[in-house]
């Protein structure tokens, strides 16, 4: 007679990450296996392993880390997990920084600086949490039901969840005034 044991995947984890680009990968390797085995739908894992990507590389780009270490030298927190409803929430630490996080607006030639932009197009909610010791948390939620059967289906307005920069109003030309001085 053999005897089965129900494994039980776990639904939540959190791991120190390196400050710095290092650990980015490990994090999201751990982050796409525990989501798989947790029967999420690959592009919900996607959206959630670019969503850790993006917030990662602000923490170490933008905030310092955790506890007294100097850059490079300490740890951000990464917290992942799926709530009794379903709901997949992805968080980062780090020890604060100079700046809160916020969307910007680049330059199409600009390097950088689309990634909470792009966080907002894929997620469902996002904000930041400020305690008491200074560190900072942006929490992401990337579905609010992992088990729907649309989950990670792109929404109608995925495209328009990006915050484009303004451009001013042209003025409306006709083409026959670029020749009025011609006369």
């Amino acid at each position: 007679m053999a005897l089965v044991v129900a494994q039980e995947v776990p639904t939540s984890s959190s791991m120190a990450v390196p400050h710095g680009p290092a650990g980015v990968g490990q994090a999201r390797h751990r982050m796409r296996t525990q989501l798989r085995r947790g029967g999420v739908s690959e592009s919900v894992i996607d959206d959630a392993v670019l969503i850790l990507s993006e917030l990662l590389s602000n923490a170490c780009k933008h905030g310092r880390p955790l506890g007294d270490a100097l850059a490079g030298d300490g740890d951000v927190r990464a917290t992942w997990r799926v709530d009794a409803g379903g709901r997949l929430t992805v968080e980062v630490t780090d020890g604060g920084g100079p700046t809160r996080p916020a969307p910007a607006t680049p330059s199409v030639t600009a390097h950088g600086g689309r990634g909470l932009n792009i966080i907002t197009a894929l997620a469902e909610d996002w904000g930041v949490r400020d305690d008491a010791r200074g560190e900072v948390t942006v929490w992401v939620v990337v579905h609010t039901d992992v088990h729907d059967p649309d989950a990670g289906h792109r929404r109608d307005d995925f495209a328009t969840r990006i915050t484009a920069p303004s451009v001013p109003a042209l003025p409306s030309l006709d083409f026959a005034d670029a020749f009025d001085d011609m006369d």
